[in-house]
């Protein structure tokens, strides 16, 4: 009886088959809130990497869909103004020239994100473990520019672990950026984080935009409800 069922199902089999390989194909998706994850890689095979440069010419080109997703966030009653900052860039000093400019492209967007920078930003006077603290908590997301510089700096470290501390799951509040960082070089405690490696800068600052374009998206959806 078996047998007589497969002499049956065969026939069909191979008739589906032929028509769907005679299907066309479709071309391939235009990218949207997915480019970062497409571009960005996890811990265990960090990619080859390459000094980037921001030439003169960087001009913003902002897809629709992108603003059009996070416009309803803009709206006074949003969750996203229940904190100062949209997102804290944790970085060493030595890191600056690259945290400017990102700085720079992210509060130039449609979106204006509201970035804490700490030379720029931090209290006159105030405690270094204070102002730390108060970043993190004050902010949406956290970007880590992991580079030698920040794995050398006690403070950035520091930094690191509070943010760990007020999302220890990896939910998209955390961007590890990687810079002039071997694989072996990068922070245990960020393993189960995907992140983004550093190779044309233009092209890090925008899927760094678009991975808060998509967390603050995510957090807006999960307070009010889905459409």
């Amino acid at each position: 009886m078996l047998d007589d069922f497969h002499l049956r199902l065969a026939p069909d089999m191979s008739s589906w088959l032929k028509t769907f390989l005679q299907k066309p194909k479709k071309g391939p998706k235009p990218s949207g809130n997915n480019a970062t994850e497409s571009s960005s890689s996890f811990p265990s095979s960090l990619p080859a990497r390459s000094s980037g440069s921001l030439g003169s010419g960087l001009t913003a080109s902002p897809k629709q869909a992108s603003s059009a997703s996070l416009a309803s966030t803009n709206s006074s009653d949003s969750i996203r103004w229940s904190k100062p900052y949209d997102v804290c860039i944790c970085h060493n000093e030595g890191d600056l020239d690259f945290v400017e400019q990102l700085v720079s492209y992210l509060e130039t967007q449609p979106e204006h994100f509201r970035c804490f920078l700490q030379p720029r930003d931090a209290a006159p006077g105030a405690a270094v473990v204070t102002e730390l603290c108060d970043a993190v908590q004050n902010s949406h997301c956290w970007v880590l520019l992991i580079t030698p510089h920040f794995l050398t700096d006690p403070w950035c470290r520091y930094q690191m672990h509070h943010a760990l501390t007020e999302a220890p799951m990896a939910n998209g509040r955390t961007i590890p950026v990687l810079k002039d960082l071997d694989r072996k070089d990068y922070p245990r405690e960020l393993r189960c984080i995907y992140y983004i490696s550093v190779a044309i800068w233009e092209t890090s600052f925008k899927q760094i935009r678009e991975t808060l374009i998509r967390y603050l998206q995510e957090l807006y959806q999960n307070t009010n409800g889905r459409d």
